[in-house]
């Protein structure tokens, strides 16, 4: 048993693994980008992630390491499983959630559903793919993009040419990743957890509401789903999670077709945004089962503790409003809403909170949570 824990990244998710932590007897330690991070109380080390010298330092605290974002370098990771270090997930899993191409390639090897895609190099590879997919196709950096950074939706190449251009190729390592722009009906993400040994559970299927490529809103459980959509859809995760040996919590992130296709999007290895709700809406949060998952101990139990569970994230409205200011009105106001925010100086558009509801009925959990948002946003 890993009595240790270490997490690089010093974001709001390393934040909410801490009092799960405390609660299942672990240490968590946390190597932060900087002072005053949002998991700042359990920072043991501030430091530069991609630096070797600096991880295996991290390292020599710990039993495991495991991650906040997946963006360390995995020739620092690959080092320190060498050396004998446990990295949960592993690199070699970790290297599909940093190059989307790279995944889409082994998702397509293992039969899972994919969109029609193609790695692209030139401007003619571009059109063609185009005018293959009906004029138009998301074009995507295979590294570095997030929250709706690094895509583009794109009818021609000139869309895209300074991506196109040599100095941009070289930024992305050499490639770009053209997919078909989906017909959607609605977004859709699959969260679940997979220890070393290979036990496996999953929660049930959620709705995601994006707005400017940013996620929103939280449904839980994903309103009409039917029962052969839950069942497909957490084999669909069992599936990359045992293709690309995941381990710790795997979010699936989906389009549900207007055609009736399920297909995967993108893939988050770690506690995921679209999981949030589980902290009061599961009997097990993502962030004790991540905790749970990457020591290699038994998974609690996914099931969850109401009818359903909205989770409205708190996006930057200017550069003063931390979110802090409106608080007790929140709380007074909508005693029902639970508020999480996360110690981050405001931004616009910068996830700064969350608010979560659990309720019986889903209409009245969804107007106590944007109630309580827009107290916390506009004071009213």
């Amino acid at each position: 048993m890993s009595k240790r824990i270490g997490v690089i990244g010093g974001g709001q998710l390393a934040r909410m693994m801490i009092v799960p932590a405390i609660h299942l007897g672990l240490e968590l330690k946390v190597l932060a980008e900087a002072e005053g991070s949002p998991a700042t109380v359990a920072a043991t080390m501030v430091g530069d992630y991609n630096q070797l010298d600096v991880v295996r330092e991290f390292a020599k605290t710990v039993d495991v390491i495991t991650f906040d974002h997946e963006h360390v370098p995995l020739s620092v990771l690959r080092t320190l499983e060498q050396e004998g270090i446990s990295v949960q997930p592993p690199s070699a899993a970790l290297a599909f959630a940093q190059n989307k191409l790279h995944m889409r390639q082994r998702l397509t090897e293992l039969g899972l559903p994919m969109p029609a895609w193609a790695e692209i190099k030139t401007a003619e590879q571009l059109e063609r793919f185009i005018a293959e997919n009906g004029g138009v196709a998301i074009l995507k950096t295979p590294i570095g993009g997030y929250d709706g950074k690094g895509v583009r939706v794109v009818r021609t190449s000139a869309d895209a040419a300074e991506w196109l251009s040599a100095e941009g190729l070289a930024k992305v390592g050499g490639s770009l990743l053209a997919e078909e722009k989906v017909d959607f009906v609605r977004e859709l993400a699959q969260l679940s957890a997979r220890t070393p040994s290979g036990e496996f559970k999953a929660w049930p299927l959620v709705q995601t509401v994006q707005q400017d490529g940013v996620c929103a809103e939280v449904l839980a459980p994903a309103p009409g789903a039917s029962e052969e959509i839950l069942a497909r859809t957490a084999e669909i995760a069992r599936g990359v999670a045992e293709g690309l040996g995941v381990t710790g919590v795997l979010a699936v992130e989906m389009f549900e077709a207007r055609d009736g296709r399920l297909i995967i999007n993108e893939l988050a290895m770690r506690p995921h945004n679209s999981g949030h709700f589980s902290i009061e809406g599961s009997v097990t949060s993502q962030f004790e089962q991540h905790l749970r998952a990457v020591s290699d101990l038994p998974l609690g139990s996914t099931a969850s503790r109401a009818a359903h569970a909205v989770m409205i994230n708190l996006l930057g409205v200017d550069d003063e409003n931390d979110f802090v200011r409106n608080y007790a009105k929140a709380m007074k106001d909508q005693p029902e809403a639970k508020l999480h925010v996360y110690g981050k100086s405001a931004r616009k558009g910068r996830k700064m909170g969350h608010v979560t509801v659990v309720h019986e009925d889903s209409s009245q959990a969804l107007a106590v949570a944007r109630a309580a948002a827009e107290i916390l946003r506009h004071g009213n």
